[in-house]
């Protein structure tokens, strides 16, 4: 089977009123994709999607897409889609990050051969090590105290455990959001923070010890993404349990975090790692210095989230029964475009057993939300 044609497919969808996020990165209220097309000479697709938010990893709609349309795509055609140390090795020699163009065409190549072969991709990555289902936390944008509360207290109503509040938004507001949703949720529900890197050392110092009243399981990336000397002492000093999420998207960022010791648990996933394949590795590679991982999501669609679903059930490191993740970007956003979608009740996402990264892209629902 061979690599005869790759497109690049842009998209809008908006999300739900009452699942649009806010966070230290700004308001997020549509999303942008680009849903990748692979064709082979077999007569067999394979689809993937790259998750573009230029304000988490870099990447742009319009520049993902001119990536895998100009500079990925011709060094593939051709390449057996199986190969994928070769597809990743020809990407990695044309063009340097772009960590979301590349797994989504990595996504497809993953696809293709499932499919090819009439197995999910969880079995191709070794077979199955947690059920189908899994259980996921709940995050929470940084809404204005009142109104955080009560959509926490709605989410464990149907059953979430584990709520994430977002915070790096000013440090008194941070504050009484996190009191607010603790006091709504009870003393029994795990919560976690996030601040997608919008502290600063002096506003984590500042904050860190007035939450800890709250008992805050997590708190992932309190610092920028890169500033690994500080992440290090302020583990050290505070005590604090940290999730890296931002300042891992390669094996060189993972081996500093590592071994500067400045976390205790790593969030990874097949966008942000450039592909299944390599969040598969890294999750290997921090098992075996004894760094438990999870699943962290950028408000996938359905393509995206599928793969998502094949790494964690295939992945023994994304330990997601100690350190929940959230894979429940689909149900974000206003419709679905894809056949036999993953299933999404209340805390629980489930991956069907097809062949492939397990669904189906409906083209032509996709023109429908094509950008011009």
């Amino acid at each position: 089977m061979k690599i005869t044609k790759i497109e690049a497919i842009p998209a809008r969808i908006p999300l739900k009123p009452e699942r649009r996020m806010k966070s230290a990165l700004g308001s997020h209220e549509v999303s942008d994709f680009v849903l990748v097309r692979l064709s082979t000479d077999s007569g067999i697709e394979g689809c993937g999607e790259a998750t573009a938010t230029p304000r988490w990893s870099g990447e742009t709609v319009r520049g993902a897409q001119a990536m895998i349309e100009d500079v990925l795509a011709p060094a593939l055609i051709g390449c057996d889609p199986s190969d994928i140390d070769s597809i990743e090795e020809r990407m990695e020699r044309v063009a340097v990050y772009n960590w979301f163009a590349k797994s989504a065409i990595e996504m497809a190549c993953w696809d293709a051969v499932g499919k090819d072969a009439g197995s999910p991709v969880y079995e191709l990555l070794g077979g199955p090590v947690r059920d189908l289902t899994i259980r996921n936390r709940f995050s929470l944008g940084a809404y204005p105290p009142d109104v955080a509360a009560q959509r926490a207290a709605e989410r464990v109503s149907v059953g979430f455990q584990t709520i994430k509040v977002k915070v790096g938004t000013g440090n008194e507001t941070d504050i009484a959001r996190v009191q607010a949703v603790r006091e709504a949720i009870g003393p029994d529900i795990e919560m976690t923070i996030d601040a997608n890197g919008g502290w600063s050392d002096a506003d984590a110092r500042y904050c860190l010890p007035r939450l800890a009243e709250f008992d805050i399981a997590l708190v992932e990336q309190p610092l920028p993404r890169g500033n690994y000397r500080e992440l290090r002492k302020l583990r050290a000093e505070s005590g604090i349990r940290i999730l890296a999420d931002e300042s891992c998207f390669d094996e060189v960022e993972l081996e500093e975090l590592i071994h500067q010791n400045c976390c205790d648990a790593i969030t990874l996933y097949p966008g942000k790692q450039g592909g299944i394949r390599r969040a598969f590795r890294m999750a290997a590679a921090a098992e075996e210095h004894g760094v438990p991982c999870t699943i962290g999501s950028n408000l996938e669609w359905d393509p995206g989230a599928a793969a998502m679903m094949q790494f964690i059930v295939a992945a023994s490191n994304v330990r997601i029964e100690e350190i929940p993740g959230d894979c429940l970007g689909p149900s974000y956003h206003e419709f679905s475009i894809v056949t036999a979608p993953l299933e999404f009740d209340g805390p629980y996402t489930t991956i069907s057993s097809r062949p492939g990264i397990g669904v189906e892209v409906d083209w032509a629902r996709v023109e429908q939300c094509r950008l011009p």
